[in-house]
């Protein structure tokens, strides 16, 4: 007789850069709605965390201009990125997702609904930190940040073409090349902050290139997928 599949709960740390890169990206949120319907429609569990991206860079930058913000006013601007992000997220699964944006990622939610859609939070660190938290909640063993490198790198690739990409590393080094202290400009795979508690907590996180939709879909699909593993 054939076992029962476990269920599954993923935690996806959905960085702001895919839902707007420079505009909205409708063509990967209609393939990225798909993927997650799949998964769901097995009885699996989605808790999706979106990113300010662009939209925090775009109203920070504005505000700097204009005056001098603290770093806790440039976080908020950032945390309201992410919620007008999520709610997107939120609406385009209709029925199928929870009826709310979830904001405190330590609030025990009771709901029948497969799919979750989460914000940032508090300032003082990313939505990174958010999808952690979820993760301890709902006791997911991982994290799957999908951003919009391919790996993580010993240098910033753009910068040095002699960048080496890093399929596996521990904490520590992970923090030696990003750096140990969060600030509202980082623009790293994963902020340290949430690194640090998801160290503390053994969370896994893996770092996947969600522009290319294969790659949703081998991870959702429980298949071996290119990316960084930390811890």
């Amino acid at each position: 007789m054939n076992k029962m599949k476990s269920k599954k709960t993923i935690v996806l740390s959905l960085g702001g850069s895919l839902i707007v890169p420079d505009k909205i990206d409708i063509a990967f949120l209609r393939n990225f709605k798909k993927s997650i319907l799949d998964f769901v429609k097995k009885g699996n569990r989605a808790i999706i965390v979106c990113g300010g991206g662009g939209t925090n860079r775009e109203y920070n930058s504005a505000a700097k201009h204009i005056s001098n913000p603290s770093p806790a006013d440039l976080d908020w601007l950032g945390i309201a990125a992410t919620k007008i992000n999520a709610e997107l997220v939120r609406v385009i699964f209709g029925s199928h997702a929870y009826a709310h944006v979830v904001f405190n990622p330590n609030k025990k939610i009771k709901t029948s609904e497969k799919i979750i859609v989460a914000s940032g939070w508090m300032p003082g660190r990313s939505s990174d930190d958010d999808a952690v938290r979820l993760a301890i909640n709902f006791k997911a063993d991982k994290v799957v940040n999908l951003t919009n490198v391919d790996y993580v790198y010993d240098k910033d690739p753009k910068k040095y073409k002699d960048a080496k990409s890093i399929k596996q590393l521990s904490w520590s080094k992970y923090l030696s090349i990003v750096g140990k202290n969060w600030n509202p400009r980082m623009h790293v795979p994963f902020d340290p902050t949430a690194t640090r508690l998801a160290m503390s907590k053994s969370v896994r996180v893996m770092i996947v290139n969600g522009q290319k939709p294969e790659n949703i879909r081998n991870i959702l699909q429980g298949k071996k997928v290119k990316g960084t593993i930390i811890g």
